[in-house]
């Protein structure tokens, strides 16, 4: 198995969160909630979250509710969460912080 797919300590999940601080641990799960301005944003945000998440063969399980997006984040064959969530969840933060910057005309 790959090391970026062994499970993770306790204290090593609580270390890699603080380079995610949108996120926060749930059980065997990374998870991460926001509100988008509007549905199309949001619709946006999915597109950029699963093209990045296609490119690293990794991917999350995304809830859509209107303009609120759920992501939860887990290796399912190692039994919890890997180097490889953590990483997913810094992408997944840069596509959202992307996506937003063109909704608003601002620079990400």
């Amino acid at each position: 198995m790959s090391p970026s797919r062994v499970r993770l300590s306790d204290e090593q999940i609580a270390e890699g969160l603080k380079s995610v601080p949108n996120w926060h641990r749930e059980g065997d799960a990374l998870l991460r909630t926001l509100q988008a301005p509007d549905f199309p944003t949001g619709i946006g945000m999915v597109v950029a979250v699963a093209e990045a998440a296609e490119a690293m063969d990794h991917h999350p399980d995304i809830d859509i509710r209107w303009r609120t997006l759920h992501f939860a984040l887990s290796t399912h064959d190692a039994g919890g969460i890997t180097v490889l969530d953590l990483r997913l969840a810094a992408v997944i933060d840069t596509a959202i912080e992307s996506v937003l910057a063109a909704a608003t005309g601002t620079h990400a």
